[in-house]
């Protein structure tokens, strides 16, 4: 990418972030929990990610120079995309602080990038944001376990065409956007405590950014009751069901006498419990040999059912369930505060993805159905 359009695009990669979501451990921030994830067999994801995200970029033949970091913060990404970026400050390869976020980001400030596109998640929004606040325009490629924040492009590809829009002059609009974050520990706890901690000024396109996370209210706990009476009076008893995180799905498991993982994935089979708290590789143990279903709930306020929050439900499980087997359920008021905006899914995989996207059916009552679009 050369300097020819006259535009910097800066580039910060969160090597861990997400890295804790298949595992089930909810999160990726500390040394402690990366190492628990690394040795449960995770994959660092956001490298990937970015990777696409640039990629979208490259396709839209934008003129412009990146700046990044060295390594694993940027600079492998770019250079697995053919670029030739400019490399700026130091890190310890394999051993990355949130104070490398933070400097990379006030130095991309300093060399004038016109807009910083980061891989991560909530923390990384926060280093971010701490960083350089409202200054300096920034957009977030989705790649964390938990996505409070309404930073962040719905999906990685999504992110890079919004950001060539930005650089290109085709999208001049900025938004103030929230930065959100909760803590791991009791988010682990099943206690989810989101706390607001500034504002960064995004690119803005609607159907291209995700909205901040939201909670159930209280007028919703009649439809979660009829929903899972519905649902619970369906389940047959040769089946598996794989029970996604939420408080739509937990009445389901409360219908049953069951305790629920908050926010975890359980399974379910003749209204007993059979696993609970589980993540990629326990769940595909699991269903080897199985018929199965899936149920999930749509996050309030952004859509997804699949790829924020519920990582464990990956790409390969949901292939090896199968479509068709999935149950959508939501409350009619959740339904109604997306005002005609799409489901979203955002597995990592881009056959996963297409093959979820269309219309589904959405479970909203007792015997209540609607039919709802899924986007990519």
């Amino acid at each position: 990418m050369s300097r020819a359009g006259g535009k910097r695009l800066g580039l910060i990669v969160n090597p861990v972030a997400g890295i804790g979501g298949r595992v089930g451990l909810k999160g990726s921030d500390g040394r402690a929990i990366q190492q628990q994830a690394l040795e449960l067999g995770a994959v660092p994801e956001s490298p990937a990610r970015a990777r696409q995200a640039l990629e979208t970029i490259g396709a839209a033949e934008n003129q412009l120079e990146l700046i990044t970091y060295p390594g694993e913060m940027g600079e492998d990404t770019a250079r697995e995309c053919g670029l030739e970026p400019t490399v700026i400050g130091a890190i310890e390869r394999g051993a990355t602080t949130a104070a490398d976020t933070i400097g990379a980001a006030r130095e991309m400030q300093r060399l004038g990038a016109d807009l910083l596109l980061f891989a991560g998640g909530d923390g990384t929004a926060r280093d971010v944001c701490k960083s350089v606040g409202a200054e300096v325009p920034a957009l977030g490629i989705p790649a964390g376990v938990k996505i409070h924040s309404a930073v962040f492009a719905t999906s990685p590809r999504t992110a890079g065409a919004l950001a060539a829009l930005f650089l290109a002059g085709r999208v001049t609009r900025l938004r103030e956007a929230e930065v959100m974050d909760v803590d791991e520990e009791a988010y682990r706890g099943g206690r989810v405590s989101a706390k607001l901690y500034g504002y960064l000024r995004m690119p803005f396109r609607r159907r291209l950014v995700q909205g901040q996370k939201t909670a159930s209210g209280p007028g919703e706990a009649a439809s979660m009751q009829a929903i899972a009476a519905y649902v619970a009076e369906k389940m047959e008893d040769d089946c598996l069901y794989v029970i996604g995180p939420g408080t739509t799905t937990r009445a389901i498991t409360s219908r049953l006498g069951l305790e629920k993982t908050l926010i975890g994935v359980d399974v379910v089979s003749k209204a007993e419990l059979v696993a609970a708290d589980v993540n990629e590789a326990q769940l595909l143990k699991l269903l080897e040999g199985h018929k199965a279903r899936i149920v999930v709930t749509p996050i309030g306020g952004q859509g997804f059912i699949f790829g924020r929050g519920n990582q464990q439900i990956s790409r390969r499980v949901i292939e090896e369930v199968g479509r068709e087997n999935i149950i959508v359920v939501s409350t009619p008021e959740k339904i109604g505060y997306l005002a005609g905006r799409p489901l979203w899914v955002d597995t990592g995989d881009r056959s996963v993805d297409a093959m979820l996207a269309g219309h589904i059916r959405i479970v909203t009552g007792y015997n209540q159905q609607i039919i709802y679009k899924v986007s990519c």
